[in-house]
């Protein structure tokens, strides 16, 4: 048989799987296995966010010291001066996403069990407060920031299902066919890789649209429904 023929074999062999569809179909089974962990941290991160608008709205100081923070830290100035070059901003926003679910869930996991998942809960009331429509302006703004929180904030959440099956096999190695502890945080660890990498592809198309949609959408929307 000559290269060429069994190259082709290969290629159709029931067995040889594109890397791209083993990338994406190994994080649907983590979570398939995991589906009732993965079903409460939704409920709970997106939960959070809401409880944060609402919050923000009923006691409007809780939202202005929270953008009030923005202003001193720099990043309310970045956004303006990004806002005009939607490419550059939308790779700043990239960068930003994925330090924040580096430094906020990810390491923390790694040196307590379960860490990321309190320290980022945290968080998502902050991003609640700070995304609460109490200016006309900011309600605007929220009409298609609302589908750029969905998209991130999914990946957040794979985050933290990663963190959670790190902790229980880290805590608990049986639960992942471990014999020890050392060999359940491995186990655990592999799985939380899997899932960060099914997180790049939502923190790219979130962080795209996120620009977009601020630099082309908003102004418009504003003139028009304002």
């Amino acid at each position: 048989m000559s290269r060429k023929a069994i190259a082709k074999k290969r290629l159709i062999h029931p067995n040889h799987e594109a890397r791209p569809i083993r990338l994406l179909r190994k994080p649907v089974q983590i979570i398939r296995a995991n589906f009732r962990a993965y079903f409460i941290i939704n409920a709970i991160v997106y939960g959070l966010i809401i409880t944060g608008i609402v919050a923000a709205m009923v006691f409007p100081n809780l939202g202005a010291t929270q953008l009030a923070t923005l202003e001193d830290n720099g990043t309310a100035d970045l956004v303006r001066s990004l806002i005009n070059n939607p490419w550059l901003f939308s790779l700043t926003i990239l960068g930003v996403n994925v330090m924040t679910g580096t430094l906020w869930i990810v390491l923390p996991s790694l040196l307590v069990p379960f860490t990321g998942i309190a320290m980022f809960a945290y968080k998502a009331f902050t991003l609640g407060l700070a995304m609460a429509p109490t200016t006309k302006i900011m309600a605007v703004a929220l009409i298609p920031h609302s589908l750029t929180v969905l998209i991130e904030v999914q990946a957040y959440a794979l985050l933290m299902l990663g963190a959670y099956i790190l902790g229980r096999s880290w805590v608990r190695p049986a639960t992942i066919g471990a014999r020890n502890h050392r060999q359940g945080y491995v186990r655990g660890l592999k799985q939380l890789g899997w899932l960060s990498l099914a997180t790049l592809p939502l923190f790219i198309i979130g962080a795209i649209w996120e620009a977009l949609s601020l630099r082309y959408l908003v102004p418009p929307l504003t003139q028009w429904l304002l």
